[in-house]
């Protein structure tokens, strides 16, 4: 706390703040993404949408098309879905209570723990990979906190070790001692303020903590991309499939280790033969993504798939795509920046 009120110097726009509705917004943000590159959407959310019933009264495409380039959209479709629940059913009021705001879409232990700290001074630990590895050093932890053993445990010691009168502060002091100064790689050790009763400082053990288990099996997979043009429209469908990317639009796909397949085009008008205009490759935390896009002109604007429809190129910014087709697209001029 000494070192929070007095050189602790890491200034975020949700730090301080009391609003139940932006600090949520800010966590589910933060889910998975570094606070660097969330920033700026978090600015543009607030922008757009001050308050819970200005987001619930949002249209999903409007609010996907926000989020796009965050990844892990099913974070997206939770926020929209809570911010509604909590606009219409609650009268626009946050629950004020950990075990209330448990209950909400897309909010587990960590995101309602910090909502009911910062929020309402509660006494609730926030537990994210910061505080884990703090723990784990200071205390000299060789439990892999990545297994339930392991949540369990940091889960308990972090509360153990609250301020319970000043959660909020505490927390945030933790958590950004933990992304300034015990940082994964090249910690500041000699800055840190808790080095003289740190287990890992003292045993040397700084690079061996803390310590995970599970190893990422990265999958890849193969998205053959083919862009139908007629005139001054583009084919392009929605993404309905519990998969990556789901409710983003993309053009018509079709997966596998093959390239071309030409018969797959064989009932449809195309004036020439679908021709390769580039790759991309997107690394997922579990997937790599190698994409191959396909140019073919077509003469009529037929339907080709269940969930897709002819766009204007003009209209196409309207639309939420994955990053790798929003790069690609900008590649080529089909999509301009707004």
């Amino acid at each position: 706390m000494q070192w929070h009120h007095q050189e602790n110097f890491r200034s975020l726009p949700w730090k301080q703040e009391k609003d139940p509705y932006k600090i949520w917004l800010s966590e589910i943000i933060l889910q998975q993404t570094r606070a660097e590159q969330g920033l700026p959407y978090y600015l543009r959310f607030i922008e757009a949408y001050p308050t819970v019933r200005h987001l619930a009264q949002a249209t999903d495409e409007e609010v996907f098309r926000l989020w796009q380039g965050l990844g892990y959209y099913n974070r997206c479709k939770n926020l929209l879905s809570t911010a509604r629940v909590i606009a219409y059913d609650m009268n626009g009021v946050f629950p004020n209570t950990y075990d209330e705001l448990l209950k909400l879409k897309g909010i587990g232990s960590y995101t309602a723990a910090a909502v009911a700290s910062f929020a309402y001074g509660l006494p609730y630990a926030v537990v994210d990979g910061n505080v884990n590895r703090v723990l784990s050093r200071f205390f000299g932890i060789d439990l892999p906190f990545d297994t339930t053993e392991g949540k369990k445990y940091f889960f308990e010691l972090a509360h153990k070790v609250l301020d319970r009168a000043n959660s909020a502060s505490y927390n945030q002091a933790i958590m950004d001692l933990g992304a300034t100064v015990c940082k994964p790689q090249n910690p500041l050790c000699d800055e840190c303020l808790l080095k003289k009763n740190c287990f890992a400082y003292a045993q040397e053990m700084i690079g061996l903590l803390p310590v995970k288990s599970k190893k990422i099996v990265v999958k890849e997979r193969f998205f053959n991309y083919y862009i139908f043009k007629c005139k001054d429209k583009v084919y392009i469908q929605k993404r309905t499939a519990k998969d990556i990317w789901q409710n983003l639009h993309e053009p018509f796909l079709l997966e596998g280790d093959d390239k071309l397949n030409e018969d797959a085009f064989s009932n449809f008008h195309l004036q020439s033969k679908p021709v390769e205009i580039g790759q991309s490759k997107q690394r997922l935390t579990h997937q790599i993504i190698v994409a191959r896009f396909y140019l073919a002109e077509i003469k009529t604007q037929e339907k080709i798939s269940e969930n897709g429809w002819w766009v204007v190129v003009s209209e196409l910014k309207n639309y939420a795509f994955p990053k790798t087709v929003v790069s690609f697209f900008k590649k080529i001029k089909l999509l301009l920046d707004d």
